[in-house]
């Protein structure tokens, strides 16, 4: 079976056939790399192998994608070459032959739990002869192919192509041709109960634009969680590796394809592999090297070393999987570095989540002093940070090394090789492996920066004030009103208040201390300010990094602009190698220059800020766009409007919306409106869910004539209310909660209906869905507000 690996991220090249090394590799060892250099005759990029092996000992083993360059750069070589073409080849529409659901070929399902395997079942009875009976069966059975909406139609078709010397194989595909007024294609597996952790491995292809979505579906959940995206066409065939968390919940596995508009726009799978463990896990005996990639460096590279028979005179390293020589491994060899510190990097995929335990893996090094072998993690943002150097320059045979990782981010490994010069030595690496469990058992364990977050709402936490000085911070609450603003956390909960009222001086300095955190961990601090009042900033507020003994270490963050009356986010990232504690400071000369400066809703995390997790499913934000939400377009007679910054008629409407203070919501302006109009603002189709669901949003209710806000539940042609507020509610963002269950396929609407007056706006910002029921009882009315502005539009 050909196979075939990610371009972008398996790169596993040489300019020359390899010597003779310290490996003592001979000719029959069957080394797999890549020239680069190479293409076919007619131009089109074909992904190729080149064995050095002995005619009787060929085999087709894996594949790597080229680069595109000249055919005049490939000489005659000394050993025996194969060149294998692999990509298939691509046949006009009208020449496919004709693929019906219930086609006897493609794939199947396999995991721990149920032993089948995604894979292509091509020639099978030669398959059968290398590598035993394989189940196979219809792609269209377990997987299914769904378009919008779910109904059973079929933009997925597919494709019986020829990879080689009388040997067909299938792939499945969506062309932009096919979609008609769809705008994607959705492929479902079958229902799946892994409860450990496994790798999904997807070989694709995106031609022209587009992309492929991998989605996880947990039975009876209202949503897809998105766990991996592409959207870069590539000319050859690309391989991904997705990690699948451990759930006790069943689960399906979606493929979403978006070709685009136009012609030449399709996107295609070839293979899907489902093998338990972790990505990062590696023995390097499949054909797509768990995608590991080596990045490509003209003198010195990463390959694939192993045999496929062996003399009984040879030396040949022994793998150490199988511990004889017909294994393979990953090796880097210095006879080709011409330059000082010549660098090889092997690199692990990215996870799709954060890992914390202990990775282990075997290495075989015979080195000059002077060369380097590190092994490195790397973040999104691609920060480094070395977790082993091995201090071994030579070892009599595998080697086991074990280290403990503790990322609070997704990440990857990476294997660096440096040499000095020509003679210095060589590294293999091989079975690498992951246990949640830490190696050792002195390791301190995972820190909890949570101790440190605080929404005030049952009291201070864990914050405190000096003793010393007198009390300027006080936990306070404001009622919903007209005149003043509430908490951010709820609209009517509590936050903390600096202010001269409440100490005996005219002026204060009001330190506000939080516990105490580990050093050498980075930090994501967020917390939100509201400022009232003040002629200056100058000494409005500060925060500060505290070590244990009170010393101020850093002035991490201080005002920089002028916001005013509206809750806005602050983000910081911090690292120290001592204990510490962020102290929040505010300063006040005298009682006419002094306002109000509140703080609410502070998080630590550890991890940088700007490596965020990204939004759940079913939550919105309206930062990035309108998250698949719709106007009604036959119901009402206005629009939703996405903004920011402040609604442009006086005495109505928010400042800033929720999230930030200076991002985006959606609200209603009256001014283009006439009383009793309505708009309503439609989610996508919610699948339906086995259990309850609770709805939470913000929403934005202030002016003398504001009219109505409802959420409604719409199943098939019939609307029902479920909350409902209407006239002047408050000046601030205030949360709704609401449950609700529904098993069927529904929608939630969000209906505002102007009021009287043109001080109607209404907004609505921050919107989410979670399992119910809702945890918090404060909002459980499913009416309130005044009506004596309704009579003549309310019906």
């Amino acid at each position: 079976m050909i196979k075939f690996v990610q371009k972008e991220t398996v790169q596993i090249l040489s300019p020359r056939p390899p010597p003779p090394s310290p490996l003592s590799l001979r000719e029959n060892s069957n080394v797999r790399l890549l020239d680069p250099r190479c293409v076919l005759p007619d131009g089109d990029m074909f992904a190729l192998m080149v064995l050095y092996t002995r005619p009787e000992s060929f085999s087709s083993r894996p594949v790597r994608p080229t680069y595109p360059v000249t055919p005049e750069l490939c000489p005659e070589q000394k050993l025996l070459q194969h060149l294998v073409c692999t990509k298939p080849p691509r046949l006009r529409w009208d020449e496919l032959p004709a693929t019906s659901p219930g086609s006897s070929e493609t794939v199947a399902i396999t995991s721990k739990r149920n032993p089948t395997d995604y894979t292509r079942c091509g020639n099978k009875q030669a398959h059968e002869e290398k590598t035993g009976p394989r189940r196979c069966c219809s792609v269209w059975s377990p997987w299914q192919p769904f378009g919008p909406g779910e109904e059973q139609k079929n933009p997925w078709l597919s494709l019986v192509v020829q990879i080689g010397m009388g040997v067909l194989g299938h792939l499945i595909t969506v062309d932009s041709a096919f979609l008609n007024d769809q705008e994607q294609a959705v492929l479902v597996s079958p229902l799946l109960d892994q409860q450990d952790w496994s790798c999904v491995r997807l070989v694709y292809e995106i031609t022209g634009g587009g992309s492929l979505q991998l989605h996880l579906r947990p039975d009876g959940d209202n949503f897809d969680y998105r766990l991996w995206t592409a959207n870069r066409a590539s000319d050859s065939w690309l391989i991904a590796s997705v990690d699948l968390p451990n759930t006790t919940i069943p689960y399906q596995i979606l493929l979403e394809g978006r070709p685009e508009r136009g012609s030449g726009n399709s996107v295609a799978i070839f293979e899907i592999h489902i093998v338990p463990g972790y990505c990062i896990e590696c023995n390097f005996e499949e054909h797509h090297l768990c995608s590991y990639s080596n990045s490509w460096n003209p003198n010195v590279n990463w390959y694939v070393g192993g045999s496929v028979a062996r003399e009984p005179e040879s030396n040949l390293l022994v793998n150490h999987t199988n511990n004889n020589q017909r294994g393979h491994y990953m090796y880097v060899d210095s006879v080709y570095a011409k330059h000082f510190q010549e660098v090889a990097k092997l690199t692990s995929p990215m996870t799709t989540v954060p890992i914390a335990g202990c990775l282990s893996f075997y290495y075989n090094r015979d080195q000059e002093r002077g060369n380097i072998f590190s092994v490195f993690t790397r973040d999104q943002l691609g920060h480094y940070e070395e977790i082993c150097r091995p201090g071994v320059y030579a070892t009599s045979g595998w080697t086991q090394v074990s280290v403990d990782i503790k990322a609070p981010h997704p990440l990857e490994v990476v294997f660096e090789v440096a040499f000095n010069s020509a003679r210095g030595g060589y590294v293999a690496i091989d079975d690498i492996s992951f246990s949640p469990e830490f190696c050792h058992t002195d390791t301190e364990p995972t820190v909890d920066p949570s101790i440190a977050s605080c929404d005030f709402e049952n009291g201070l936490c864990l914050y405190y004030q000096e003793r010393t000085e007198s009390k300027v911070w006080s936990r306070v609450s404001v009622k919903p009103n007209a005149y003043r603003i509430g908490d951010h956390t709820t609209g009517t909960g509590c936050f903390l208040l600096a202010n001269t009222r409440f100490t005996s001086q005219p002026g204060y300095v009001g330190r506000l201390h939080g516990p105490l955190l580990p050093g050498n961990h980075k930090y994501c601090l967020r917390f939100y300010y509201l400022l009232h009042g003040f002629r200056k900033l100058d000494n409005d507020l500060f925060l500060y990094i505290y070590d244990e003994n009170n010393v101020a270490q850093e002035k991490v963050w201080s005002l920089t602009d002028t916001s005013r009356a509206v809750w806005t986010e602050v983000e910081i990232t911090y690292m120290k190698p001592m204990l510490t504690k962020v102290v929040f400071v505010s300063i006040c000369k005298n009682f006419w220059e002094c306002g109000l400066a509140a703080i609410d809703d502070i998080t630590v995390s550890l991890g940088d800020c700007r490596m965020t997790a990204g939004s759940l499913p079913g939550q919105c934000d309206f930062e990035g766009g309108v998250c698949g939400y719709t106007q009604d377009k036959r119901e009402d007679q206005a629009d939703w409007l996405r903004v920011r910054g402040h609604t442009p008629t006086s005495y109505t409407g928010a400042r800033g919306d929720h999230t930030t203070g200076v991002g985006y919501f959606m609200y209603i302006e009256a001014s283009l409106m006439r009383p009793g109009h309505k708009a309503r603002l439609l989610t996508s189709d919610l699948r339906g869910s086995s259990s309850p669901q609770c709805l939470v949003f913000y929403h934005h209710m202030y002016g003398s004539g504001t009219g109505i806000l409802s959420v409604l539940l719409r199943r098939g042609a019939r609307d029902s209310l479920l909350w409902r507020r209407r006239g002047e509610q408050s000046v601030s963002w205030t949360r709704a909660m609401v449950d609700y269950h529904c098993d069927v396929r529904h929608q939630i609407i969000f209906e505002a209906i102007r009021g009287p007056t043109l001080r109607s706006d209404i907004a609505i910002d921050d919107i989410g869905f979670k399992r119910g029921p809702c945890e918090d009882p404060g909002d459980v009315t499913p009416y309130s507000g005044f009506s004596e502005y309704f009579n003549e539009i309310e019906k």
